[in-house]
């Protein structure tokens, strides 16, 4: 049995996801390669006592990044825009972020 914590890995803090926060409601979370649909809104729910309007979930393939001399790549993994219901507060710890 997954726990909540194990399925959400982290919240994503970026320029988009901040801008989707604030006009739409959405919370963005890197989430466990294996996790599904309901298990992300089972989760969000838990652990933000929040309703979860709706969840998309995306695969994030890895890119080359060159520094210098060397050539790396970015880590692979998933992302889950989570839509909160209307109506919902925000969790406190995404406010002021």
């Amino acid at each position: 049995m997954k726990t909540a914590q194990s399925i959400l890995l982290k919240p994503i803090i970026t320029e988009k996801s901040t801008t989707l926060r604030e006009a739409q409601n959405v919370l963005t979370f890197k989430v466990a390669p294996d996790a599904n649909r309901i298990e992300i809104r089972r989760a969000v729910e838990v652990l933000f006592d929040v309703k979860v309007d709706s969840v998309r979930v995306l695969k994030t393939t890895s890119k080359i990044k060159k520094v210098g001399r060397s050539i790396g790549r970015t880590s692979e993994g998933r992302k889950a825009y989570v839509k909160l219901k209307a109506g919902e507060k925000l969790p406190p710890i995404f406010e002021g972020v």
